[in-house]
């Protein structure tokens, strides 16, 4: 009888045990992967998403592993809204082709960020090249060089690096070589020459946001500043070129090469390669550049194509250049071979690729 009973009470704290183990009234401990699942209770398992399974392997007796509980689960980053497409410019005299936009460079998103057309300047007859860009999808970044500004070493530097080929859509000359553009020049948390008050100023933010305006008077100086550009005084201002640009005193825009000559003895011509960049009232940035311009006409291109402010930019045939890079595939890099200039300009696409390249520019990239 105590041998019967002993048998009973073995079976009877066996069966027990094994209950628990598959019963719903037993606890066990929570482990790490169930905790970190969201709406987890303690001693439950976590609750399964949608089943994903992946290889189908058996892992000791609990059959194909589902990886969807604890797989982290990447959101497609969502659209940026792009500005408005450019509408047509209506051109200042006639002539075939003008004031059409064509995209160019890199799409960002699937989406044309950069348009470019021509427009013959007012009483000119030679066209200019218009570049118009998204700054909702590009972002800004000023690169500096040991001739202009002088100075470094600097962490942004031709030649432009891999990491930012792969992002990169367009990018265009700075200014005058600093003695000549009475203006000053931060970066990379340096004041390399002092900035003056009412110069014509390019100022980009830690976003890579861009703005353009005179200084202390539409842009100054915050803690989200992180580059500014400074060359001459503004060249509009209010929708409309400024008194400066009307005037008849075109030298002081910058000393000029001949017509055929860039020698010091060959006296400088009104009529010359100039580039420009203005603000539109909806934030997209305009440059424009040609080879036969004076300071007016340039202002009078970057109105019509929609600037409410501006500024010019460097001048003479060497100095005015503008690219856009569209690699093969959307995060291919950019590269000389894709590039492509807005103007049949003297530096080409490769310029801000070569390491001798000392002057500064600035690149736009896909956000």
């Amino acid at each position: 009888m105590a041998h019967a009973r002993r048998t009973a009470v073995v079976v009877a704290f066996v069966t027990t045990i094994l209950l628990a183990g598959c019963g719903s009234a037993a606890r066990a401990p929570v482990t790490r992967a169930q905790a970190a699942v969201p709406g987890t209770r303690a001693g439950s398992p976590p609750t399964r998403s949608p089943q994903v399974r992946e290889g189908g392997h058996s892992h000791g007796s609990g059959g194909p592993v589902d990886l969807a509980a604890t797989r982290t689960v990447t959101t497609p980053r969502p659209a940026l809204a792009s500005l408005p497409v450019p509408a047509r410019l209506e051109p200042f005299s006639p002539g075939p082709g003008q004031g059409i936009w064509h995209p160019a460079g890199r799409r960002v998103g699937g989406t044309p960020a950069v348009y470019e057309t021509t427009l013959l300047p007012p009483g000119g007859s030679t066209p200019a090249g218009l570049a118009w860009m998204d700054t909702r999808l590009l972002s800004a970044r000023l690169y500096s060089g040991s001739e202009s500004p002088g100075g470094g070493p600097y962490r942004y530097t031709a030649p432009v690096e891999p990491a930012a080929a792969r992002s990169l859509v367009a990018a265009f000359n700075g200014g005058f070589m600093m003695p000549a553009a009475e203006g000053g020049y931060y970066t990379e948390h340096r004041v390399i020459v002092p900035l003056r008050a009412g110069a014509a100023s390019l100022v980009i933010d830690s976003r890579g946001r861009v703005t353009i305006g005179a200084w202390g008077v539409d842009v100054r100086m915050t803690p989200q500043v992180v580059a500014v550009r400074q060359n001459l005084v503004p060249l509009v201002a209010g929708g409309r070129p400024t008194a400066a640009a009307e005037s008849p005193d075109w030298e002081a825009w910058g000393a000029t090469c001949g017509t055929d000559s860039c020698a010091s003895t060959v006296p400088g011509v009104e009529y010359q390669w100039r580039s420009g960049l203005g603000l539109t009232a909806d934030g997209a940035l305009v440059y424009v550049q040609g080879p036969s311009l004076s300071p007016l006409q340039v202002a009078d291109l970057l109105v019509r194509a929609g600037a409410v402010r501006g500024m010019q930019l460097d001048i003479n045939p060497d100095w005015p250049i503008f690219a856009t890079y569209a690699p093969s595939t959307p995060d291919g890099l950019a590269a000389p071979a894709n590039g492509q200039t807005l103007m049949a300009t003297v530096r080409g696409a490769d310029t801000f690729f070569d390491a001798w390249w000392a002057r500064d520019f600035i690149t736009m990239s896909a956000r």
